[in-house]
C-alpha cells in the first residue's frame, strides 16, 4: 500500500480524534446539560372531548345576568384580551398540576439533547430519576448512540464471533491421521488392516494382540498443542467477549435506544411515565443525569438537570369525611349461649374433673361465668342449665338422669360462683362497685335445671355430616328416625351394622350440658331504647376513597347513593352514574364542582363553566382548587375564569 496514503489516513484520523477531544472539552467547559421540559398542554391527551370546542361562551352570573366569556390571554399590560388559539412550542414552566385518575397518573415530559452534545462516535446514556415521597426510583434509561459508535459495537461482536468459530468441535482434527496410517502400514500391518475391518475389536483385544492399546496409538499422533489451545479458548470465552465487545448491546431496562446518523439538530424525546399513586402522595419530582461514552471510556458526565415537579390532585380530597350514624335499637334483655362436653360415669350424675377432658371444659365455663360477673355493661339474671344424654337405655331413665346431671352441674357452678364472690370481697375489701357487682353481691343467682333426655336432633346433624358412614347407612338411619317412639327407635338402630360406630364414636358427643345466660343492660329500665352508632361500612368506604382504592369505595358506597358515592364513581370514570346521583342532590359548592368536572369530560364547556362559577360563588376556596384538576384548569386557561370570579 502507498506509504503516502497510509500517512494521510493517519493524519486524518489524528485530526478527527483531536476534534472529538476539543468537542468533549467544550462540553466540560460549558457544563452542557440535557434539558427536561414539560410537554405543551395541548399535546397532553388528558381529556376525552365529546364535542367541538367554542371560542365564546354565554354563562349566567350570580346576579342572574348573562355574561360573555371568550378565550383570552394577558396582553403586555397585564389585561385579559380575547385571542385566537396559540399553540405553544416550548413550555418553560418547571411544575404542572396533574390529575390522578383510577389510582394512576401520567407524567409527561420532554428530554431535549442539544446538537452540541451529539457525535457519531459517542453514546449518550441518560438516567431519569423520580423522587416520590421518601423513595428515589430509577426510571428506564434513554440511550442515544452515534452511528460510528454502533458500527464499532457491531465490529466487536463480529470479532468475537470469529473467535467462537475458531473453536474446534470435531476432536478428530487433533489427530495426525496420515502419519498414523503410514506408521501402521509400515510397522504394524496386522493393525493397519483394522482400518477397513467392520467387526468390533475391544481395546483389550487390541492390546493383547499387538502390545499397545488403540488409545496409546492415537495419543502418540495427537497434536496436543492444538488440544491445549482449543481448551484455552473454551475456558476463556467470557474473557474474550470482554476483550472484543467493549460495550455490549443492552435491550432491557431501556425506554429508548436509537442510532443517530445526522447530528445537525437537537433531539427531543417525549417521555411518559405512569405512576401508581399512594395515600398522601401530593408531589413527584423528575430530574435527569447522564454520561457520554466513547467506546468503553466515559468522556463526560452530564450534570443533573433542574427538576420538574408534578403536583398530583386527587378526587379523593373532594370526599366529605363527616361521620355517618345509624339508628340502632337496643334490647334491655339479652341472652348468651354456650355448650360444654362433660363426661359422666355410666349412669352417674357426679361432676368429676378427672374424667376425659372435663378439666378443660369446666375451666372454660368458669372463665365465662367470671367474665359475665365482672361485665360492666350487663347484669346476670339467671342461668339455665340443660343436660342431655345419649339414646342408649330407656327414654324415661335418660330423662331422669339428664335432669339429675343438670342439677349436679348447677350446684357445682353455684358453689364456684360463691367462692368467686368470697375471693373478690377479700381482694377489694368489700368495695365491689368498681366492677359493677356491689349491688349484686348478696343476690343469689338462680340456676335453673332443665332436661333434654335424648339429643336426637343433634345426632341427626352429626350423622348427616359424618364422613365414615356410607350413603346407604345414612339412608337407613333416616328411615329409622321416622319411628316416633324413642325406645323403639333406639332398638331399631341397635340392629344396624353401623350401631357400634354410632355408640362408640357419635353417642359420646350427645352428652352435653348447655348454658343459657340471661342478662339485662345495667341501668336500663325500658325494654327497648333507640340509639345512634357510627355506620362502619360507610366510613370504611370513605377510608377506601382516601386510600384511592376506588373499586372498593364504589362497592361500599354504591348502596348509599349520596355525594361520596358520586365522588367514587367519578374517580372510577363512571361518569353517567356519578351525574345521575349529583342531579338528585342539593346543588351546593361541592356538587356544582363535581358537575363541572363531569361536564368538562363530556365536552360541554358551557355547563362546565357555569357549574364551576356557581361553585366558586358559593365557596371562594374552589377558585384555587380549580387549578388542581385538569378538567377545570383547561377551562380556566381557555376562558380566563379566575379573572371572572375575582
Amino acid at each position: 500500500m502507498d506509504r503516502r496514503f497510509l500517512a494521510a489516513a493517519a493524519v486524518a484520523l489524528l485530526a478527527l480524534s483531536c476534534a472529538t477531544q476539543r468537542k468533549a472539552a467544550l462540553l466540560r467547559d460549558t457544563k452542557a446539560v440535557a434539558q427536561l421540559s414539560l410537554t405543551a398542554e395541548n399535546e397532553i391527551p388528558l381529556l376525552n372531548v365529546g364535542q367541538a370546542r367554542r371560542d365564546t361562551l354565554t354563562v349566567t352570573g350570580a346576579d342572574g345576568r348573562e355574561m360573555l366569556i371568550m378565550r383570552a390571554v394577558k396582553d403586555e399590560d397585564g389585561e385579559m384580551v380575547a385571542t385566537d388559539v396559540i399553540d405553544a412550542a416550548v413550555v418553560t414552566a418547571r411544575f404542572r398540576n396533574v390529575a390522578e385518575r383510577g389510582g394512576k397518573v401520567d407524567l409527561s415530559f420532554d428530554v431535549t439533547v442539544p446538537k452540541e452534545m451529539q457525535d457519531s462516535r459517542w453514546q449518550l446514556r441518560f438516567n431519569p430519576l423520580m423522587f416520590i415521597m421518601e423513595d428515589t426510583l430509577a426510571l428506564e434509561r434513554i440511550v442515544i448512540t452515534g452511528n460510528d459508535y454502533r458500527k464499532a459495537q457491531l465490529r466487536g461482536y463480529q470479532q468475537y464471533q470469529r473467535f467462537l468459530d475458531s473453536i474446534i468441535t470435531d476432536t478428530t482434527r487433533f489427530v495426525n491421521t496420515w502419519q498414523l496410517e503410514v506408521f501402521l502400514r509400515r510397522n504394524l500391518p496386522q493393525i493397519y488392516k483394522f482400518r477397513s475391518e467392520t467387526s468390533f475389536v475391544s481395546d483389550e483385544e487390541f492390546a493383547s494382540a499387538y502390545g499397545v492399546t488403540e488409545r496409546e496409538a492415537v495419543d502418540h499422533y495427537t497434536w496436543w498443542y492444538m488440544v491445549r489451545r482449543n481448551r484455552w479458548k473454551i475456558e476463556n470465552k467470557d474473557k474474550m467477549f470482554r476483550k472484543y465487545v467493549k460495550v455490549p448491546l443492552v435491550s432491557e431496562g431501556l425506554r429508548l435506544d436509537t442510532v443517530i446518523t445526522n447530528a445537525d439538530n437537537d433531539i427531543v424525546y417525549r417521555y411518559v411515565q405512569t405512576v401508581a399513586t399512594r395515600p398522601r402522595l401530593k408531589k413527584v419530582d423528575i430530574c435527569l443525569s447522564g454520561e457520554i461514552y466513547e467506546q468503553d471510556k466515559r468522556i463526560y458526565r452530564i450534570p443533573d438537570s433542574d427538576p420538574l415537579s408534578f403536583y398530583i390532585s386527587s378526587l379523593s380530597s373532594l370526599a366529605d369525611d363527616r361521620e355517618k350514624y345509624l339508628t340502632k335499637v337496643l334490647e334491655r334483655k339479652v341472652e348468651a349461649n354456650t355448650a360444654c362436653y362433660i363426661d359422666f360415669g355410666q349412669g352417674s350424675d357426679v361432676v368429676d374433673e378427672r374424667l376425659g377432658e372435663n378439666r378443660e371444659e369446666i375451666a372454660r365455663i368458669k372463665d365465662n361465668l367470671a367474665s359475665l360477673m365482672e361485665n360492666k355493661k350487663f347484669d346476670l339474671d339467671s342461668i339455665v342449665v340443660i343436660a342431655s344424654c345419649s339414646p342408649e337405655g330407656s327414654w324415661k331413665y335418660n330423662d331422669r338422669l339428664s335432669l339429675r346431671r343438670s342439677s349436679s352441674v348447677s350446684e357445682y357452678f353455684s358453689r364456684f360462683m360463691e367462692h368467686w364472690r368470697d375471693s373478690l370481697r377479700q381482694e377489694r375489701g368489700m368495695v365491689l362497685d368498681l366492677a359493677g357487682v356491689g349491688q349484686e353481691e348478696n343476690r343469689q343467682l338462680p340456676f335453673i335445671s332443665r332436661s333434654d333426655a335424648e339429643n336426637w336432633s343433634m345426632l341427626s346433624s352429626i350423622v348427616a355430616s359424618d364422613n365414615e358412614l356410607t350413603a346407604v347407612q345414612k339412608q337407613d338411619f333416616a328411615r329409622i328416625m321416622e319411628i316416633e317412639d324413642p325406645d323403639r327407635r333406639e332398638e331399631a338402630l341397635s340392629r344396624e351394622s353401623s350401631y357400634r360406630y354410632l355408640r362408640e364414636k357419635l353417642y359420646p358427643r350427645l352428652r352435653t350440658v348447655r348454658f343459657n345466660f340471661h342478662l339485662h343492660r345495667k341501668g336500663m329500665v325500658k325494654d327497648t331504647i333507640h340509639t345512634t352508632v357510627i355506620d362502619s361500612t360507610y366510613m370504611a368506604g370513605i377510608q377506601a376513597l382516601k386510600d384511592r382504592d376506588y373499586k372498593q369505595a364504589v362497592t361500599l358506597l354504591r348502596p348509599y347513593g349520596d355525594y361520596n358515592a358520586a365522588v367514587a364513581y367519578c374517580a372510577m370514570d363512571y361518569n353517567a352514574s356519578a351525574m345521575a346521583i349529583l342531579e338528585t342532590l342539593e346543588p351546593d359548592y361541592r356538587v356544582e364542582y363535581l358537575k363541572a368536572i363531569l361536564y368538562s369530560r363530556a365536552g360541554d364547556d358551557r355547563n362546565a363553566v357555569q357549574s364551576y362559577l356557581n361553585s366558586c360563588t358559593q365557596n371562594r376556596a374552589m377558585v384555587n382548587r380549580g387549578n388542581l384538576d385538569p378538567e377545570i384548569s383547561v377551562l380556566i386557561s381557555r376562558y380566563g375564569l379566575n379573572k371572572e370570579t375575582d
